[in-house]
């Protein structure tokens, strides 16, 4: 283990925004479901597609996973969106188009659409391909302004097609199973991404807090990596689950004695929860030099966090943000030659509401893939 391992070799460069005279202009119609208000729910809508520019590459959209944030942005909780939003950000499909600049994907393709589809391309981030970083701020799949097109609003994968620049379109390997590699495009990078920076190999102890979409993926990628893992956990019930993802420890993290049996015994955590709870517990399980890694987002304060804990060891208390494209290719390309995807139900487009409501009750396991097949006929007229 190495903390701190240098990013990946730059992928983004500052660009020339000539499109060779291939001009945008309107597209096709696509079919797709999203939220008009908080309050709607998810309703049929149709969306317009821009015609393909230079750089572009045009997708028709076999699986999109369905992520929690999916449920906050629609639902309006952490802010109020622009309506009508399309979400879906874990986009698999297949390459129809592409414009004339296009030189490395060709129609037929197998690909995939992550987090975000643009970035500034110019910011020191961005050139060190930490494009998620970007400082002026990355284009979001949904629900974001994109101004290298009139600021139109982005929408997302629950829908039949999408046109996204080159140099945000990823390969997915063809030995993966395309809806159970949907998820990888957020679940599967936000968890590699720590693991690769502190360069995770066989022979670490890797801890993994929370066994949802997040922490399931952990733990198959740690593995992957030859970590041992331990998984903490609230509950009793998730422990047989816990262990048939490949988990070599299984603690109940409500119990004292079992915490303490836990100390000093990990070189890196992943905690995955998004809900507020005491983290100096799991601080006392690592070793010297020891991380833990934020990824759950929750939505009020967290208790606060011992300074000597972090002190006595030279812990580090960090986040992680996905990860940057050339990352996320490398990510997709481990899981291929490990064979690790997300455990997914795949629901169709009438199930999307239920599977929002499940989401938020813990109810899945652990990932919810919508067939986009299952989405009716673009109407005459674009909602968005």
């Amino acid at each position: 283990m190495n903390p701190g391992r240098p990013v990946p070799p730059p992928l983004a460069k500052t660009i020339s925004l000539d499109t060779s005279g291939f001009e945008p202009s309107a597209g096709l119609l696509a079919a797709a479901y999203g939220a008009t208000s908080p309050e709607s729910g998810l309703v049929p809508l149709t969306v317009a597609r821009r015609e393909p520019g230079g750089d572009d590459v045009e997708i028709a959209i076999e699986f999109c996973g369905l992520c929690h944030s999916d449920v906050h942005a629609t639902r309006g909780e952490w802010r109020v969106p622009p309506y009508p939003l399309v979400p879906g950000h874990e986009i698999v499909g297949h390459v129809t188009r592409v414009g004339p600049a296009v030189e490395d994907f060709s129609v037929g393709d197998r690909v995939g659409v992550g987090c975000m589809v643009d970035s500034c391309r110019e910011c020191d981030s961005c050139l060190e391909g930490l494009e998620q970083y970007c400082e002026r701020g990355n284009v979001g799949t949904y629900g974001a302004a994109d101004p290298r097109h009139a600021d139109a609003i982005t929408q997302g994968g629950y829908s039949t097609s999408v046109v996204v620049d080159k140099r945000f379109v990823l390969r997915v390997p063809e030995s993966l199973d395309a809806a159970a590699a949907a998820p990888l495009l957020c679940a599967g990078i936000t968890t590699y991404s720590p693991l690769r920076y502190f360069d995770v190999e066989e022979g670490d102890s890797v801890g993994v807090v929370g066994l949802g979409g997040l922490g399931h993926m952990a733990v198959k990628i740690a593995k992957a990596m030859g970590a041992e893992v331990t998984v903490f956990t609230t509950s009793t019930s998730k422990f047989d689950a816990a262990r048939e993802l490949g988990a070599d420890h299984v603690v109940l993290s409500k119990d004292a004695e079992a915490m303490e049996a836990a100390n000093r015994s990990i070189d890196v955590i992943i905690d995955t929860v998004a809900a507020p709870h005491d983290l100096n517990p799991y601080f006392r399980t690592l070793r010297l030099d020891g991380a833990l890694f934020q990824l759950g987002l929750p939505a009020d304060d967290m208790p606060p966090v011992s300074p000597g804990l972090l002190i006595r060891r030279r812990l580090a208390y960090a986040g992680s943000l996905i990860g940057g494209i050339e990352e996320t290719q490398e990510m997709l390309d481990f899981c291929a030659e490990h064979g690790v995807v997300s455990d997914i139900e795949l629901v169709g487009a009438e199930q999307l509401n239920e599977a929002y409501d499940r989401m938020v009750a813990g109810d899945v396991k652990y990932r919810f893939v919508l067939d986009t097949a299952t989405l009716q006929e673009p109407a005459e007229r674009a909602d968005a």
